[in-house]
């Protein structure tokens, strides 16, 4: 709880715990804060001095002499040559701190308290002026910022590990063919560069490339091994393995949007025969219909259950046989626009 009449120092020291998942209440004055405190007592409480009405050194003998509040720790901020180290102690409260004073110093002071470790009065190492105030900050902000980047930069990476190792998983379990999840995902991000970079460079997209199989978990081995022709039931049984899908990563932020659309939609056709909704051209996510196709130039050339490994050339006839059948009619040209590089992709994988 931090009370101080000052709105913009309030505003500036939220920022900075907030920056940190640290919650914070405030009031304007000690009467506005005694309610509050009252309602939801805090962990420590950070008084300003110089409140008008109530000042902060009278609010902390209030708290500690009340049996209700006597046991949290109360930091007093100070701007004044006036308040003494000595006046603050008289007080009760933890610890005294001069203005201008830095934001992550408090902050530290604050998770001790909160911690509930001792803590020994601040004192800046020399004499700050009040115009050092905003400079503190943001050189504070700034480093709580670099922080945070690291940390996120890290998160993403365990996040690419996580999935990458999902899909190796996956298609273990699905074909036993390796790498298909690495290769087709870089198959499609060539194609989208090709039509729409923005679409190539979405974190949502590529991992939606990586795990569009992921719905297949809920489908039994003997279906998804099967080394003939699927029957009718176990036909149906196959496709709903695009709607388990969406419905497994549905809750995962950073495939909202392009990422879950190619899952639900992959195997949807341009002439509208495909499934799970029978949608029909530009009535497809592009970045489904992007996939179709080098979904398809994956399988076609890998090995299957029920089948050998055919030919590039037999896939591209194949593929370009099915463009406004099966496939967007530009995506197809975009194929056959990018296909010495979706090549060299094949190659690349296959001499790993």
């Amino acid at each position: 709880m931090l009370v101080d009449d000052d709105p913009g120092l309030r505003a500036l020291v939220r920022a900075t715990f907030e920056a940190v998942d640290v919650d914070m209440e405030e009031a304007e004055d000690a009467q506005s804060a005694r309610g509050a405190i009252e309602a939801h007592p805090p962990d420590v409480v950070v008084l300003d001095v110089g409140m008008p009405g109530i000042d902060g050194l009278e609010y902390a003998r209030e708290l500690k002499a009340d049996p209700a509040t006597n046991g949290i720790p109360v930091i007093l901020l100070t701007g004044s040559a006036l308040a003494t180290n000595g006046h603050a102690e008289a007080a009760g409260a933890d610890v005294y701190m001069r203005k201008p004073f830095s934001p992550l110093e408090l902050l530290a002071v604050v998770e001790r308290l909160a911690g509930g470790l001792h803590a020994t009065p601040f004192r800046a190492s020399k004499a700050r002026d009040a115009e050092e105030q905003l400079f503190l900050y943001a050189r504070d902000l700034r480093h709580i910022l670099e922080i945070e980047r690291g940390q996120r930069v890290l998160l993403q990476k365990a996040y690419q590990e996580t999935v990458a190792a999902l899909a190796s998983a996956l298609e273990t379990k699905d074909t036993g063919t390796r790498a298909h999840s690495q290769r087709v995902q870089r198959y499609a991000i060539e194609l989208a560069r090709a039509m729409e970079p923005r679409l190539a460079e979405q974190e949502s997209a590529q991992y939606g490339f990586l795990l569009h199989d992921v719905g297949k978990i809920g489908i039994p081995d003997e279906i998804l091994r099967k080394p003939r022709s699927l029957t009718e039931q176990e036909e149906r049984l196959m496709r709903t393995h695009t709607i388990l899908g969406e419905q497994m990563l549905g809750g995962v932020a950073f495939l909202k949007g392009p990422g879950l659309e190619v899952v639900r939609h992959h195997h949807e056709r341009w002439d509208g025969s495909g499934y799970p909704d029978g949608l029909a051209k530009t009535e497809i996510p592009f970045g489904a219909r992007v996939f179709a196709v080098a979904d398809a130039l994956d399988a076609i050339t890998s090995d299957r259950p029920y089948r050998k490994a055919r030919t590039w050339e037999f896939a591209r006839v194949e593929i370009m046989d099915e463009a406004r059948r099966q496939f967007d009619p530009d995506v197809v040209d975009a194929f056959c626009e990018r296909e010495p590089e979706l090549r060299e992709i094949s190659l690349e994988f296959a001499a790993a």
